[in-house]
């Protein structure tokens, strides 16, 4: 399956970059792909493409904060958690996007 996801936490420094790097490893050992876009403290770094979104089977929104560029993912599966889930549970979070949208539509 192929993942985006858009990371940004109130501060915009830590958490941000631990939940992407969470969801990075976490999608990895379940055999997808994933982009991860962060919302910061010094702004939006690697902006998800419009290829990107295009191919995703599902968008992650793991925010705290208000994002931009959201009308980018209309149409989409989307999934909204706290950063802080994708903190914890990284893995867990996955496994239900597995159970959830992986079912082979």
């Amino acid at each position: 399956m192929r993942l985006v996801a858009v990371v940004a936490c109130t501060s915009g420094i830590a958490h941000t970059y631990i939940a992407k790097e969470k969801l990075i490893s976490a999608s990895e050992k379940r055999g997808h792909t994933i982009k991860v876009e962060t919302q910061g403290t010094i702004g939006v770094e690697n902006e998800l493409t419009s290829d990107d979104i295009k191919k995703a089977d599902v968008v992650i929104m793991a925010t705290d904060i208000q994002t931009t560029g959201n009308e980018r993912f209309d149409g989409k599966k989307i999934i909204k958690v706290p950063t802080n889930v994708a903190v914890k549970a990284a893995g867990q979070l996955i496994k239900k996007i597995d159970n959830e949208f992986n079912k082979g539509d």
